[in-house]
């Protein structure tokens, strides 16, 4: 008999990982060569670097999480003054956004589909801005 704990409940709304993390810089070209040169990250074409994990639960899936540099000054973090943002990954994304709007959370905007998932963007409490992410798996 499998164990209860090992079970995973695929339609609970809740983060899931860690998507991605962004932060402001001076200069994007000069931080990313820094990382690259002295700390060996594989800078992308978009300018990214992709980690990749296994999932506890299904370890035969390769989870990417993102990292980048945006430029100073860009509005993509607003209205939040932070020089940084977070994107977690979630699972139910529509009732994630249901619980946070009955405990009164600011959610910035409407739900933006692509193909590799759905996104939305809400602020905490201290004003840092959050991008939830439901990846297409």
């Amino acid at each position: 008999m499998e164990d209860p704990k090992n079970q995973t409940d695929n339609t609970t709304p809740k983060v899931t990982g860690i998507g991605g993390i962004f932060f402001f810089s001076d200069n994007t070209k000069e931080i990313k060569d820094w990382y690259a040169k002295n700390l060996g990250f594989e800078i992308s074409d978009w300018g990214t670097v992709s980690f990749e994990y296994r999932d506890v639960n299904k370890p035969e899936e390769i989870i990417p999480l993102q990292w980048s540099p945006f430029k100073k000054g860009s509005d993509y973090f607003a209205p939040s003054k932070k020089e940084f943002m977070i994107n977690y990954r979630v699972q139910n994304l529509e009732g994630l956004l249901n619980k946070l709007k009955e405990n009164g959370v600011t959610i910035l905007d409407d739900i933006a589909t692509y193909d590799y998932g759905k996104f939305v963007h809400i602020m905490d409490a201290e004003g840092n801005k959050i991008e939830l992410w439901e990846p297409v798996d």
